[in-house]
């Protein structure tokens, strides 16, 4: 795996994994998918950067085979709305999207795949090259979980797996073991925010991976836009999954969760 391709979403994983492939002497091509993704910091870290949107699919596709890529990761976030609204897609994608049984997350991903791979573009683990980025059981912060607290978490655990079996979503918000709001398509940051908002503040944040978490897309993350979600929510805690939840810039979420008085625990 001497040249990797990299379709690159929002946020700061796709630079992480760059930064981490190319300390191993791999070259990086980056196809950046949306508008608002860290393009000017991305082209200081790759080799090289095509800005060409999500429902381009066929132009996905060719610039990968130009650039000799026959192996590829899909990091960052990339919502159904960028697909469904932000974008007008392609011939191809439409016949994509067209051909799918549903549009839930994991079926229009494993169709990507499919395309890619009938394309000799093979798509590889999200994680392979950032797995220090999972932590392992404990609590992060400087506060441990309330009783109260605790018991939320292990109820939003249970919630979260089970909205991840059916695909809905990876993300809820409990406050004494209710259900205030479930991920859909608006995001994690969305969610937390209309949890916060019904439960009136102090509701326990949970985020999973699905029982049958495909880790070549998809893998649950958090990082500091979490925290200013949860911040904004007057949110006391939250829990994410041992070994199987990306924290992105770590120090910085702990200390703004310190500043905040906020515990986040790792669980399993």
């Amino acid at each position: 795996m001497k040249k990797v391709g990299l379709l690159a979403g929002n946020g700061n994983l796709p630079i992480l994994f760059t930064q981490a492939a190319r300390s191993m002497g791999m070259e990086v091509i980056v196809i950046s998918l949306v508008a608002d993704a860290q393009v000017a910091i991305l082209k200081q870290v790759a080799n090289k950067v095509h800005e060409i949107s999500v429902g381009q699919l066929d132009a996905i596709i060719r610039t990968l085979k130009e650039e000799g890529v026959t192996e590829v990761t899909m990091l960052g976030k990339v919502t159904k709305e960028h697909l469904f609204s932000g974008t007008v897609p392609d011939m191809r994608m439409q016949k994509l999207l067209f051909s799918l049984p549903d549009k839930k997350d994991d079926t229009m991903m494993l169709a990507l795949v499919k395309e890619l791979a009938g394309e000799g573009i093979k798509v590889f683990d999200q994680t392979l090259l950032i797995k220090q980025l999972m932590p392992p059981v404990g609590v992060l912060t400087k506060r441990q979980p309330t009783e109260a607290e605790l018991a939320d978490m292990e109820f939003g655990l249970a919630a979260a797996r089970e909205i991840g079996r059916m695909d809905i979503g990876q993300t809820v918000v409990v406050k004494n073991r209710a259900l205030m709001a479930v991920e859909a398509i608006e995001g994690t940051d969305a969610c937390i925010k209309r949890g916060g908002l019904l439960g009136r503040g102090g509701v326990v944040v949970a985020k999973t991976a699905k029982p049958q978490q495909d880790l070549r897309f998809d893998v649950p993350a958090i990082g500091v836009k979490t925290l200013e979600s949860m911040i904004e929510a007057k949110a006391s805690a939250l829990v994410i999954e041992a070994g199987k939840t990306l924290v992105v810039d770590q120090a910085r979420v702990v200390q703004m969760a310190d500043e905040a008085g906020i515990a986040i625990a790792v669980m399993e």
